[in-house]
C-alpha cells in the first residue's frame, strides 16, 4: 500500500521464475554442498550461466556460498530456505514427466520411492513413517512430538535439546506423494542416526534418493514393513516398541 514498507516478494518470487536456478535448488535440497560445475551439469547449463544465477540465488538469501581453498560452494541457506523450496514444489500441482529412458525411468521412481528434503527423510518412505508414527502414538495429529514420541527416539539414542529453538517435528508437504512428512530438528537427528547405522544409503552419488539397507529395515521393523523402496511389491505398517 502508498506510504508502507511491505516485503520485495515479487522480486524473491522472480528469483524462482526460471528453469535453471529452479534446478539447482532442487538439486540442493540434499543439504550437501554444490561445485558450479556440479550444479551446471544438472541443469544442463555452462558453468559461467551457472555463476550468474548462483549470484542471484545468494542475493536472494536462498543459497550461501562456502569457499575452500580456490574451490566456490553453494548449499541451500537453512532450513527455511528448503521449506520454501518444498512447498513451492508441492504448491505446481504439476510435475514433469520423467523422460522416457529406462536410467531416467528407474531414477524417477528411486526419487519418489525414498529421498532426503534437506535434512529429513521424504518420499514413499517418508510419509509412510509420517502416517505410523501418527497411528503409534508417537506424534500427535498435529504432527507435533508426543511424550511416547520422545522415549522412541531416546531408545534409538537420539539426545533431544531441553529448550530447542525450532519444532521437534513438524509437517512438511511431500511435492511427489501430495501428502505430509515429519520435517522439525527431531526428524533431522533421526536421519542422521540412519545414516550413523547405515540403515540408508544413497542409490546413486549425489543423489537425493536413498534405499533402506538390510540394517535399515531391522533397524526400522517397527515402523516398516516392507514397501517399494525396500525392492518388495506391498507396504504394510507395523508396530513400534515403546
Amino acid at each position: 500500500m502508498e506510504g508502507t514498507s511491505s516485503p520485495e516478494l515479487a522480486a524473491t518470487a522472480a528469483v524462482f521464475a526460471n528453469e535453471a536456478r529452479a534446478t539447482m535448488l532442487l538439486v540442493m535440497l540434499d543439504g550437501r554442498a554444490w561445485t558450479l560445475t556440479e550444479l551446471s551439469n544438472a541443469a544442463s547449463i555452462t558453468r559461467s550461466s551457472a555463476s550468474e544465477h548462483a549470484d542471484k540465488l545468494l542475493t536472494a538469501g536462498l543459497v550461501e556460498e562456502v569457499r575452500q581453498g580456490r574451490h566456490r560452494y553453494l548449499r541451500i541457506a537453512g532450513s527455511r530456505a528448503a521449506a520454501l523450496v518444498e512447498h513451492l514444489a508441492a504448491f505446481s500441482g504439476r510435475v514433469r514427466p520423467a523422460p522416457q529412458s529406462l536410467g531416467a525411468q528407474h531414477r524417477d521412481r528411486a526419487i519418489r520411492d525414498a529421498r532426503t528434503c534437506y535434512r529429513h527423510l521424504a518420499g514413499k518412505l517418508g510419509v509412510a513413517l509420517a502416517d505410523s508414527m501418527r497411528e503409534q502414538g508417537l506424534i500427535a495429529s498435529d504432527f507435533s512430538l508426543s511424550d511416547r514420541g520422545r522415549v522412541w527416539l531416546e531408545r534409538l539414542g537420539i539426545e533431544l535439546p531441553t529448550r530447542p529453538n525450532r519444532p521437534l517435528t513438524r509437517p512438511c508437504l511431500d511435492w511427489t506423494e501430495r501428502r505430509e512428512h515429519v520435517a522439525g530438528l527431531a526428524a533431522e537427528l533421526l536421519l542422521e542416526t540412519c545414516r550413523e547405522r547405515a540403515w540408508i544409503e544413497p542409490v546413486a552419488p549425489r543423489s537425493r534418493a536413498v534405499r533402506l539397507t538390510a540394517a535399515g529395515r531391522q533397524g526400522l521393523s517397527g515402523l516398516l514393513a516392507p514397501a517399494p523402496w525396500d525392492a518388495a511389491p506391498t507396504a504394510r505398517i507395523g508396530s513400534a516398541e515403546t
